[in-house]
């Protein structure tokens, strides 16, 4: 019988997680922005998951003897023209943020990556109708075509998750199809077909694997662009509707008639919209240096 001995494993154990930590320390030191942008992103996530346990106050009640309170003890950014907590509904619409900026990346990347690998891989007559399509799709700016899809659908959660996730799409089919089109003549392709593996299990066991890296640094510019989008949906009222505390519809309500009175009304969500597109677009910025070496100085 094997003598495991219990110390060595906790030895090994130890400097793995030593070795991580100095890894992570070297990428922090090596890209410094990339480290503010992931602490943002981790500050922005965390914010998210614990909203009900970080906002003071319900974000959707209302109070009318707090109306338009200056920032200070009782409300610490301040409060609304309906007496609503500015903190509270800042922190519960980093939620909404998340939401919707992780569902329309990851919506717009799984169907992105489907029909790129396709059209890729297959090529003939189905990635020339694709990519005509991806033309016409391309052609109309990421707001427009949103713009076009929320006003279609109608205002609410759901819809502005699928409203931004299509024009996302044209951008992660391309990349994956470009990164196809390179693997599929690579020795590992023929050497799989040699072998009788089927060619929808050679692009999905093979071929889409490798084309991972370009794909995690374009869906952490494509989260910063999402969370932009959906403020500036909701700041047009074909966003988040009401209850739901969004960043846009705070700017919507009170640019026009709260900028001079009431500062904080624009101030505080405006930051919140920018650290949060800042950080990831620091983030993909440093994975993009990290994950392809022709980028790296």
């Amino acid at each position: 019988m094997a003598i495991i001995d219990h110390d060595a494993e906790l030895n090994r154990a130890g400097a793995n997680v030593s070795s991580r930590w100095g890894q992570v320390l070297f990428l922090a030191r090596r890209y410094p922005l990339g480290g503010v942008g992931a602490i943002l992103v981790l500050v922005f996530i965390l914010t998210a998951v614990f909203a009900d346990f970080i906002a003071p106050f319900d974000p959707t009640a209302t109070n009318s003897r707090a109306s338009l309170a200056a920032p200070g003890e009782g409300f610490w950014l301040g409060a609304d023209f309906m007496g609503r907590d500015m903190f509270s509904r800042i922190v519960h619409g980093a939620r909404i943020s998340l939401a919707v900026g992780m569902g329309a990346t990851l919506l717009g990347g799984v169907l992105g990556v489907a029909i790129g690998l396709m059209s890729g891989y297959l090529g003939g007559w189905f990635d020339l109708a694709t990519q005509r399509l991806m033309d016409i799709m391309q052609s109309l700016p990421l707001l427009v075509m949103a713009l076009v899809m929320a006003a279609a659908l109608g205002p609410s959660l759901e819809n502005t998750i699928i409203a931004i996730a299509i024009p996302l799409v044209p951008t992660v089919a391309r990349v994956v199809r470009s990164s196809t089109l390179s693997l599929r003549e690579q020795p590992f392709v023929e050497a799989a077909r040699a072998v009788g593996m089927g060619e929808m299990r050679i692009a999905v066991r093979h071929v889409l694997p490798n084309t991972l890296a370009p794909l995690i640094v374009l869906g952490t510019a494509q989260l910063g662009s999402a969370i932009l989008t959906e403020a500036s949906l909701s700041f047009l009222g074909l966003g988040i509707p009401e209850p739901y505390p969004s960043w846009g519809r705070m700017l919507s309500e009170s640019a026009a008639e709260y900028v001079r009175t009431a500062p904080w009304l624009v101030v505080f969500p405006g930051i919140a919209i920018s650290l949060a597109v800042f950080g990831t677009n620091l983030l993909g910025d440093a994975l993009r240096d990290i994950l392809d070496p022709r980028e790296r100085t």
